[in-house]
């Protein structure tokens, strides 16, 4: 781990991003492909660029057609449309809130996206893409972006979907994954967050272990094979998932909630937006392990 001084003396070059110089650059690597960029910025300590390939049916040669066409960046909306991109990964950009750089976010993109006509234009403007007329568009809500962000890119810098349902879980008495960590062994709690992952090892003897994530952290779930069929429901389909249990803390301070009850709560998240943003279908599948 290198502080942000160490970062800032292994810069790879000097670039702009936004109109801010970007001070360092580190890059994530898995099986030789770079997962995300961290970057200094201008007037920022850090910052996380994510990467094209984070963006849900965004394809591979899309983003190197895109790459080599932007030279020092966009100057508009024209200028992208004009890179010869097919409009599925234009409409892939403005779905995944991509073209603020450009003064659009995701509405008003999709707006110039599906806009932009397919017909032959005179020699002269054959060059100059037709955007869409501007238009008074209504705004959407944080929680709309914060979901969408989630349906095309499995995670979002906005905010957590579980920051918007906070004060109607706390009032039913349902905790926060931090406070899970922080109970004492044995107590007794509900807690609530998306399902990460599900696993049931062969060599768990019919155990599940889920792991659920909010706003502030993740918590780690145990469920007993006893209960594994009768709330299995809940523990297949649940993208929210509400569980009810104990607290149990091991000496080296490893903490499970072993589960007495668990509660399929995706209606929760429909109500945030509406149906057409938040159906819990939409929303990033978990991660099965076997």
């Amino acid at each position: 781990t290198r502080s942000l001084e160490e970062l800032r003396s292994v810069a790879v070059g000097q670039c702009t991003l936004a109109d801010s110089e970007v001070a360092y650059r580190v890059y994530s690597h898995e099986r030789g492909r770079t997962v995300y960029v961290a970057e200094g910025l201008a007037g920022y300590d850090s910052a996380l660029r994510l990467g094209l390939r984070l963006l849900d049916g965004f394809r591979a040669d899309w983003a190197a057609q895109l790459c080599a066409a932007r030279g020092s960046g966009f100057a508009n909306f024209a200028a992208l449309a004009a890179a010869g991109l097919p409009r599925a990964a234009l409409e892939a950009l403005a779905e995944a809130d991509a073209l603020r750089s450009l003064g659009l976010d995701r509405r008003a993109a999709l707006w110039q996206v599906r806009g932009l006509t397919g017909q032959a234009a005179l020699p002269l403007f054959a060059a100059l893409p037709e955007a869409a007329r501007p238009a008074r568009l209504p705004e959407m809500k944080l929680a709309e972006h914060v979901l969408a962000d989630y349906r095309t890119q499995g995670l979002s810098l906005k905010s957590h979907p579980l920051r918007f349902l906070r004060a109607e879980l706390a009032r039913e008495g349902v905790r926060s994954c931090a406070e899970v960590v922080q109970a004492p062994h044995g107590t007794a709690l509900r807690v609530a967050g998306l399902v990460l992952v599900r696993q049931r090892p062969g060599s768990a003897a019919g155990v599940v272990f889920l792991t659920i994530e909010d706003e502030s952290g993740v918590a780690n779930i145990v469920v007993w094979p006893a209960l594994v069929e009768h709330f299995r429901r809940a523990i297949v389909a649940a993208r929210l998932l509400e569980v009810a249990g104990r607290v149990q803390r091991s000496e080296e301070g490893i903490v499970h909630v072993i589960a007495e009850h668990l509660h399929d709560r995706n209606a929760a998240l429909r109500g945030l937006a509406g149906e057409a943003m938040a159906r819990a279908d939409e929303l990033p599948r978990p991660r099965h392990f076997h």
